[in-house]
């Protein structure tokens, strides 16, 4: 059996050498297997007749019975025509029309013989036709088979080579034709307790089903497997983890913490804050080592709770490190902690690429003689040199930039690995956490602080600039300072760097009144730092950056965010750029400023905007959007994987059934040996040995 699926496709009757050097290349389809996997992206439905009267401009695929009138034939310049054949059903006329193949259809379609014929209806002159349709006798139509026709992805190389989707279609019909009865790679009692069909039928019908049930019967199997085996692998994966790794038991509550929370407190937590902490507590007093995901959206404090663990860990004798992914977040996060801790006897130090010489080896020598309780640093945490004395918890700030290789590394730097707790304030939605951050417990802050007012946002047209730099001008009048920001993508993109250096010199004619900072990531790291800085202590009201500024900015005086050319930007980077206001206690405001002409998706995303300050709504509608592979982090993040047919965006009650079941297993069989479980543990590995991706996060 296995020996068919195996086999190579040059030598399935239709494909041959030319087809299969196309089929490897454009559709990385070598063997059988890869293309039974080839899923059709949509279906068209040939289940139904249709009479004429009923057909309408906006109506997808249809298809009529009846027979040719007479045919037209109309000069189009020299060498072209149009032929339009009148077609009738007996109940009304349409037009069936040809720009090509003129004489074809005229020696092969005739009056007064029965047809089928099938396409997309238009309008035209006030009637109903169809362009180049496919017709086929009455008497070569087989009513009682009539399906939905699967529609497949092709290339522009494979239709210049006579490779449509229908003839992929044909040669993966044959492939069905002659393929033996696939074995199962499910256990019964997971297959009757849902009511699956098997594999072999969701295999055949996903390809050539005669109805939408047929349809949908496969297309729930095939997700449920696919979502299962990854669930499965994860799990298994997280479960070997634990029983593995020990971890330092922090059962102790000391001096520094209750210090801390008794006196230097800033504010009161709220119960998400609370909430949060108890999950870590509990984590690390429980001997396995803590690998738990924060999410909380922008402005949630999630670095407050982050600070309260990592005393935790002090108050038990060890040494904490805090990493994120640039320098300016690394010196913002320096800045709040020593904030945080005011006059508390708690020795926080900076280590990133731009602390060098005796600093940096007084940053050294302390980690090693265990005088720095907190280390904040970027990617120069993890180089060899940086040893620690007894680093018990480590904080991951932004998790997706980071490698799964750079942070094992920082395991190393310990007897036992120290707990983890990851933090991001881009929210994930919860199907896409489940397989993203799927080995990960999770933990949401889902309450602002007190007092946070949430940002106004608003849609601006690019001509209604005076009123928009009115706005701006008040609110700096007021003693507010504002952000303007320009869209430059990539660093390459030379007339958005142009357009940034004009809008800067036409602010400035703008507002003579007021002084203006620049920032974007072509200039040097110590000026772009020195023109932060002085927007930091309100030496300039206004700054002018591009996405540099995403992270790592707080300014709580700034209570106006303009994104010029909005349409640029996707969801989650608006939401991202937008958290750098609304961090005080005055009303906040985010302008988006756009062109006219706007997608369908732009709009939407726009006006999400403008509706909602919930990172997490927001990141729902991101990932039905624009789908998980696109998101922001997903391709970095060290789980990539392709599906094939799940969407983890509209699947997500399949999802949870899958990793129930898979949850199930683990827990019964945590050492994967059970008799029972086999078929199981022997199909991980045939995929784990394919070239599916199966890495997860550590």
């Amino acid at each position: 059996m296995f020996g068919f699926l195996e086999q190579d496709i040059q030598y399935l009757p239709g494909v041959g050498p030319q087809r299969k050097k196309l089929l490897n290349t454009e559709l990385k389809v070598f063997k059988n297997e890869d293309l039974l996997l080839y899923y059709p992206y949509k279906y068209v439905d040939r289940t139904h007749l249709y009479s004429i009267h009923e057909l309408t401009p906006d109506m997808a695929y249809v298809q009529v019975k009846g027979h040719i009138l007479g045919f037209e034939t109309f000069q189009m310049g020299p060498r072209k025509q149009r032929l339009v054949a009148h077609f009738t059903d007996g109940n009304g006329v349409m037009d069936l029309v040809w720009f090509q193949g003129v004489k074809w259809v005229k020696e092969h379609y005739h009056t007064n013989q029965e047809y089928v014929v099938f396409g997309k209806p238009t309008l035209f002159q006030g009637r109903i036709n169809i362009s180049h349709p496919e017709i086929e006798r009455i008497e070569n139509v087989h009513f009682d088979n009539l399906k939905l026709h699967p529609a497949y992805i092709t290339s522009e190389r494979m239709k210049n080579s006579a490779l449509t989707s229908r003839q992929v279609g044909k040669i993966i019909e044959t492939l069905i034709e002659h393929m033996p009865t696939l074995p199962e790679t499910l256990p019964e009692f997971i297959t009757e307790k849902h009511g699956f069909i098997s594999r072999d039928k969701a295999l055949r019908w996903i390809h050539c089903p005669k109805n939408n049930q047929m349809l949908s019967d496969a297309r729930v199997r095939l997700k449920f497997e696919e979502l299962f085996y990854i669930q499965l692998n994860i799990l298994r994966y997280a479960s070997d983890q634990r029983r593995k790794y020990r971890g330092y038991v922090f059962q102790r509550i000391g001096d520094v913490f209750n210090d801390f929370f008794q006196n230097h407190l800033p504010f009161p937590l709220t119960n998400a804050q609370k909430r949060v902490i108890r999950e870590i507590r509990t984590d690390m007093g429980s001997g396995r080592q803590m690998n738990r995901l924060l999410q909380g959206d922008v402005g949630s404090g999630k670095t407050l709770v982050a600070l309260m663990s990592m005393l935790i860990a002090i108050d038990n004798g060890f040494q904490a490190c805090i990493m994120a992914p640039t320098e300016i977040l690394a010196e913002q996060h320096l800045e709040t902690l020593r904030t945080f801790l005011g006059d508390m006897n708690v020795r926080v130090e900076l280590l990133t690429g731009v602390v060098k010489g005796k600093k940096r080896d007084t940053v050294l020598r302390g980690l090693l003689d265990g005088s720095i309780n907190i280390l904040v640093g970027t990617h120069a945490v993890i180089e060899d040199n940086v040893q620690f004395a007894k680093l018990g918890f480590v904080v991951i700030d932004e998790q997706h930039r980071f490698g799964v290789a750079q942070r094992a590394k920082l395991w190393s730097k310990s007897t036992n690995p120290p707990h983890v707790l990851v933090m991001t304030a881009t929210p994930i939605p919860r199907t896409l956490a489940m397989t993203l951050y799927g080995d990960l417990d999770v933990s949401v802050i889902d309450e602002l602080p007190p007092g946070r007012k949430p940002v106004t946002t608003i849609h601006k047209w690019e001509d209604q600039t005076s009123s928009l730099y009115n706005g701006i001008r008040k609110q700096i009048n007021e003693g507010r300072q504002a952000y303007i920001v320009y869209p430059l993508i990539k660093e390459s993109e030379k007339i958005d760097l142009q357009n940034l250096e004009d809008g800067f010199e036409h602010l400035k004619e703008v507002f003579p009144e007021f002084r203006l900072s620049k920032v974007h990531g072509k200039m040097k790291p110590a000026e772009k730092e020195e023109e932060m800085q002085r927007f930091v202590r309100g030496e300039t009201q206004i700054l002018v950056a591009t996405t540099v500024i995403e992270v790592g900015v707080n300014v709580p005086n700034a209570s106006v965010m303009v994104i010029l050319n909005a349409e640029r930007f996707g969801l989650s980077q608006l939401h991202q750029l937008r958290g750098r206001v609304g961090r005080g206690a005055d009303q906040s405001y985010c302008i988006l400023v756009s062109t006219r002409k706007l997608t369908n998706e732009t709009k939407k995303r726009i006006d999400i905007m403008c509706d909602t300050n919930d990172g997490f709504e927001i990141a729902e509608a991101d990932l039905k959007l624009r789908g998980p592979g696109d998101l922001e982090g997903t391709q970095q993040s060290g789980m990539a994987f392709d599906l094939k047919i799940a969407d983890i965006a509209h699947d997500g009650q399949i999802l949870q059934l899958a990793r129930d079941e898979a949850q199930a297993i683990i827990d019964t069989d945590p050492d994967c040996n059970r008799p029972e479980y086999r078929m199981l543990w022997n199909r991980l590995y045939e995929l784990k040995k394919s070239n599916i991706n199966w890495g997860v996060i550590s």
